[in-house]
């Protein structure tokens, strides 16, 4: 069978230790997974079910890589997260099991128009436009579990020009890692290849051209961007 264009290239991230890439199926995101952040966005975390969003595979750039100021915004915001990637999918996976369907980890910044998002909330539309533009997600390469397990406590931070803005725990997550596969297999069946962006701590701020983004989770790995 031959396709009637050329068919676009899969997204992929390299494998810490292996010339072996991690092909990239879609990009799922928790919002306010963060009690600090959720306060500063002005809502309450008790009170709030987890709630998802989705980003573009073909958003994807590579630790070291470039991040063009997007058009039509003038407040565009760093979220450094830590990145769940699947190796098994599934629907309504039990957190008991929710586990056994992780590769790895890696490290992401979720990229935001922050303006942009805000119009769309006000107005009760969609993110996509805040968050699905081109170039915003950033990630890390992405670590196997089997190299380093399933963390569930590791300093979580991102400093633009050395300055840190973002410095949290990963202990902090609301809805932690089987939780938020459970959940989320209940509303999306999952499949080989899904990215996970768990949340961001609070510290949450624009970025301007020329800033340089460097974040972390210990004991995963590292990230870092020029926005240019």
């Amino acid at each position: 069978m031959n396709f009637v264009i050329d068919a676009p290239e899969i997204p992929s991230l390299p494998v810490r230790g292996s010339n072996d890439l991690f092909p990239v199926h879609r990009i799922y995101c928790v919002g306010r997974n963060y009690a600090s952040h959720a306060r500063e966005m002005g809502h309450d975390p008790d009170r709030e079910p987890p709630f998802f969003f989705q980003k573009n595979p073909d958003t994807l750039v590579p630790s070291g890589g470039r991040f063009p100021y997007p058009d039509k915004s003038n407040d565009v915001h760093h979220e450094i997260e830590l990145v769940v990637a699947l190796a098994k999918g599934g629907k309504d996976i039990p957190e008991s099991r929710a586990l056994d369907c992780v590769y790895g980890y890696a490290v992401g910044i979720d990229m935001t128009r922050r303006d942009l998002q805000g119009q769309a909330k006000k107005m009760g539309r969609p993110w996509d436009v805040g968050k699905a533009f081109d170039h915003a997600a950033p990630c890390s390469e992405v670590v196997p579990a089997t190299a380093i397990g399933h963390p569930t406590s590791a300093r979580i931070w991102l400093e633009v020009n050395s300055e840190v803005r973002q410095d949290g725990d990963i202990n902090q997550l609301i809805w932690n890692i089987p939780e938020t596969i459970s959940c989320l297999s209940g509303l999306f069946t999952l499949a080989p290849g899904d990215l996970i962006y768990t949340g961001t701590p609070a510290g949450v701020g624009a970025v301007q051209r020329g800033d340089q983004l460097k974040g972390a989770v210990e004991g995963v790995a590292e990230i870092s961007i020029t926005v240019v």
